[in-house]
């Protein structure tokens, strides 16, 4: 079932889209794959100027499913930037680019272990923000023993994690109540 692609971007992307996160992910379904590249660009266009960028991830003609990833450019940058994020990266498997800033060449090889790996992998949580220690601690446990579950497995202090996820549960809930009243995603979308 084809879901309106909007939508689907405010429901997973509001606390990116608010600054609240440095990326997002959300599954699209479409059998059009030239509205959805018409999509990717035109959403580009608009939220380039926010810092926001969109691009997909992971495509499949035959499912017609795909991984759309929304993200700001320079707060990515700075994830991949913190030495434990490189080094963790570098023990995954992941050729560190000469320039540090280099977002898109890590992009790919995360691209590529999205396309081509049986295993799905569990190293993206750094391409979405969450915290280093929760994406190592659900690795390790193989996602058991966490401390807080919310919008993803926290493996650290419960009681941040728990307020964490209420701001970005908060932030998508307001973002959805205004953009079905109408607010378009371009006057959300903050600029950082």
């Amino acid at each position: 079932m084809e879901r309106n692609f909007e939508t689907v971007m405010i429901e997973q992307c509001a606390p990116v889209l608010a600054g609240l996160k440095p990326a997002g992910l959300f599954r699209y379904e479409t059998r059009d794959c030239a509205d959805l590249a018409a999509r990717v660009r035109c959403w580009n266009d608009q939220l380039g100027e926010k810092g926001l960028k969109v691009r997909v991830l992971k495509g499949c003609a035959q499912t017609h499913r795909y991984l759309i990833y929304v993200y700001r450019e320079s707060r990515l940058r700075q994830v991949l930037a913190d030495e434990a994020v490189q080094e963790f990266l570098q023990r995954e498997g992941y050729a560190l680019p000469e320039d540090a800033s280099d977002c898109d060449g890590m992009l790919r090889q995360l691209s590529r272990r999205l396309c081509c790996e049986a295993d799905f992998p569990h190293e993206i949580g750094v391409f979405l923000g969450y915290p280093l220690t929760d994406v190592v601690g659900f690795i390790e446990n193989q996602g058991r023993n966490f401390t807080c579950c919310g919008c993803w497995k926290a493996y650290g202090d419960p009681d941040a994690a728990a307020r964490h996820f209420a701001q970005l549960n908060k932030c998508t809930r307001v973002y959805l109540r205004l953009f079905h009243e109408g607010t378009p995603i371009f006057r959300l979308a903050v600029a950082a």
